[in-house]
């Protein structure tokens, strides 16, 4: 493949990062959000979490239909849609304009996430494929870490719809840049909805798929819950805005080591289960220590709590890139990964929807956040003994 198939890959990650920032945006936001708009509590972790109300109920469709409407198409669209939903937003004066709105842009980041696995394919050789779809793993972490350390400095200058527009105008920027750059989606034969739907059926018929996608759906819940009140609980303890998202920017951040290392492993032969459980065991306990009152609130306390706060981020990373791998290997059928993906996809947006919201309660409930390592570690243990099916399983497939 040439040097401008390199080119276009390293563009399709760039659209995928452009996309993505929408989910980060968020989060250095949400005290703003809250004052101006009056936003309660529970309707802020609403706000966090509608990005994914797409995802979560559409994931599957989604990733059935990028092929026959074409993959270049499907994302170029996708970061249409969030570009013109986050314009539109910067104008909201309600919460419920501002939610409705948001539940678009999660419809956009679908659609512009879903494809690009497969375009980084079609674009790259196979012997850098791999390396490449690492690169891709990364793209969360590194959009939300964007947006947390740019979003507080922009929206000083410019307000929290000045944020909005940016980002949007940096979305509709990608889309053109994907439609100009990118070959023509190749003319394919298109399989008919008999085919579909057998598809549909051999993936949730089998274990492998609920297996990864209740995966995934355990890891989101927890991790969008921590990075995205993290701004807010730092404010709370009197930690100014900046610091507060620069804080969370690096422990967005740090989760990337763990999808780039989780590849790395694999390749050395460390079973996926055992890297599952590590990483489930060590954002339960490290939930705890952030949150609980195991640790002082003066001294060094704080430096712990952050430190398990990166704990939890890094060493979690390793499940999102494991679970792709998995999701390879336990898909039912050949032409069935892709459906597999697109179901744990379906999940980790459910639990990205759930979480957030969840936490809030609870934070809403006793008055603080001491007691958000109940929802998160229960969670991680969900993960424990989803790891444990994992082990099984290989086990089974190994006789």
């Amino acid at each position: 493949m040439t040097p401008a198939g390199s080119g276009r890959a390293w563009l399709v990650v760039a659209g995928g990062v452009a996309a993505a920032v929408h989910v980060g945006k968020l989060p250095p936001a949400l005290p703003v959000l809250r004052e101006t708009l009056g936003l309660s509590l529970v309707e802020a972790g609403f706000l966090l979490s509608l990005v994914q109300f797409a995802g979560m109920t559409l994931g599957l469709i989604v990733g059935l239909a990028a092929d026959r409407l074409g993959l270049k198409r499907t994302m170029v669209a996708g970061l249409a849609v969030t570009g013109l939903a986050s314009l539109a937003g910067g104008f909201a004066t309600t919460p419920a304009a501002l939610l409705g709105l948001r539940a678009l842009e999660g419809l956009g980041f679908l659609l512009a996430s879903m494809p690009a696995p497969g375009l980084i394919r079609r674009l790259v050789p196979p012997g850098r494929m791999s390396a490449m779809l690492g690169v891709w793993g990364a793209y969360m972490p590194f959009a939300t870490a964007l947006a947390l350390l740019g979003g507080p400095a922009w929206m000083a200058w410019a307000g929290w719809p000045g944020w909005w527009w940016l980002l949007g105008g940096l979305s509709l920027v990608m889309a053109a840049a994907l439609a100009r750059r990118l070959p023509r989606d190749p003319e394919t034969a298109v399989a008919g909805r008999g085919a579909w739907a057998s598809r549909v059926r051999k993936t949730l018929a089998a274990p492998g798929p609920w297996l990864v996608a209740f995966a995934f759906g355990v890891y989101s819940a927890q991790w969008l819950a921590v990075i995205g009140f993290l701004p807010s609980i730092y404010l709370a303890a009197g930690i100014s805005l900046s610091t507060a998202a620069a804080a969370t920017a690096f422990a967005a951040a740090v989760n990337i080591l763990g999808n780039l290392a989780a590849g790395r492993l694999l390749q050395r032969g460390v079973p996926a289960p055992s890297l599952l459980a590590a990483g489930y065991l060590t954002m339960g306990i490290a939930s705890v220590l952030a949150f609980s009152d195991a640790l002082p609130e003066s001294g060094a306390g704080p430096l712990f709590r952050y430190l398990a706060v990166l704990a939890f981020s890094a060493v979690g990373g390793v499940i999102p890139g494991t679970l792709f791998s998995l999701a390879v290997r336990l898909a039912p059928a050949e032409d069935t990964v892709s459906t597999t993906v697109g179901w744990m996809q379906q999940w980790s947006a459910l639990g990205q929807f759930l979480g957030p919201p969840a936490v809030a309660w609870v934070a809403a409930r006793v008055g603080g956040w001491q007691w958000s390592w109940l929802v998160t570690s229960g969670c991680a243990g969900l993960g424990l003994l989803l790891a444990a099916w994992a082990a099984r399983t290989r086990e089974t497939r190994s006789h």
